[in-house]
């Protein structure tokens, strides 16, 4: 005597049959099926889960935490004057309000907001290109047998070693105004000191050039283990089919250092639009406001001024949060319109 049990029974490709729960039972095969495969792969690989799990809470507490309470005081009108602190043995509670999103419309709406962000535009767009520019050049040149290669590597590698603030009191000393080596070139040939820190112009192409020599040697080590990722016979086969060293660049090259290319620019990209060691230490965002970008922008709001803004920094560094999200999500879009994985 058959049996009813809920169940149908439906061929499977090579004709077996598959048991599955009928419909209307309440129970979509596709939500067990989901259940059914976390389990099998957390009990799979239940001590990958476990090894993970210390890391994953050590960034929520370090990093989550921050984010979020930097997310609440931009919300509110809390500054040095207000929010809650210790004064010997006496407490002072806090008495900051919440004033939603007037700081972001502030912000988003006056001039200093949106000048900023124009020369952090500036600044990271001149960065990012004349560095993948230079690591390029560089990284084809070294792809080459040329005599000395090891020591043009190390000597090249030798900016990207060096601790960053080290190299930066390094340039500082060369651009200084009286003393500066670079001046004292400049005096030799008869031409006049530069004021290479002092004068809005000069301090923006000086900020620039650092930052492309501290970031050259990443590039160019990204872009050379592209470089060497190809294969031979393609140059070979593209050679023997009449192509020149131009076309064999364009043809083969460049479309095969596109994945390597994708990262680092990206990476790149987010490194120097947050950039706060090269402006800090070199111009503390002067002379003026010249050379102020939005990080150090934020960090002026945060420790320099009086009374303390801690929510005009907070909204600050959200926006910065927001905008290179964005810019992550369109890059992306981007990319794979063109096809490529990211």
């Amino acid at each position: 005597m058959a049996v009813h049990t809920g169940q149908s029974v439906a061929p499977a490709a090579d004709g077996t049959p598959v048991r599955g729960r009928s419909r209307g039972t309440g129970d979509p095969a596709g939500k067990t099926r989901t259940d059914g495969g976390f389990r099998r792969a957390l009990a799979t690989h239940w001590y990958a889960w476990t090894m993970v799990a210390p890391v994953v809470v050590v960034i929520g507490v370090i990093i989550g935490y921050p984010l979020l309470r930097g997310v609440y005081l931009s919300l509110t009108d809390a500054n040095e004057r207000n929010v809650e602190r210790n004064i010997g043995v006496n407490h002072i509670p806090a008495t900051y309000e919440f004033v939603g999103l007037d700081n972001y419309a502030d912000a988003l709406t006056g001039s200093q907001f949106l000048a900023t962000l124009g020369w952090t535009l500036v600044w990271t767009v001149s960065c990012v290109s004349v560095t993948f520019a230079l690591g390029l050049g560089l990284a084809t040149l070294l792809n080459r047998r040329i005599a000395g290669r090891s020591l043009y590597r190390m000597l090249l590698i030798l900016p990207w070693a060096v601790p960053g603030f080290v190299s930066v009191f390094a340039w500082r000393f060369l651009y200084n105004e009286d003393r500066g080596f670079l001046n004292k070139l400049l005096a030799g040939g008869g031409i006049d000191a530069v004021p290479w820190l002092n004068d809005p112009t000069w301090a923006k192409f000086s900020v620039i050039a650092v930052n492309v020599w501290l970031g050259v040697p990443f590039m160019m080590v990204a872009l050379l283990g592209g470089l060497q990722a190809i294969p031979g016979e393609m140059y070979e086969a593209a050679e023997m089919d009449g192509a020149n060293a131009r076309q064999r660049f364009r043809h083969i090259t460049v479309p095969a250092l596109r994945p390597v290319s994708t990262t680092v620019i990206l990476l790149s990209t987010i490194w120097t639009f947050n950039m706060f060691p090269v402006i800090f230490l070199l111009t503390r965002g002067g002379p003026g406001e010249a050379t102020q970008i939005l990080v150090t922008q934020a960090y002026k709001f945060s420790f320099e001024i009086s009374p303390r803004d801690y929510a005009q920094s907070s909204t600050w560094g959200v926006l910065i949060l927001v905008l290179l999200m964005l810019f992550a999500a369109v890059y992306r879009r981007v990319l794979r319109k063109q096809g490529d994985t990211w």
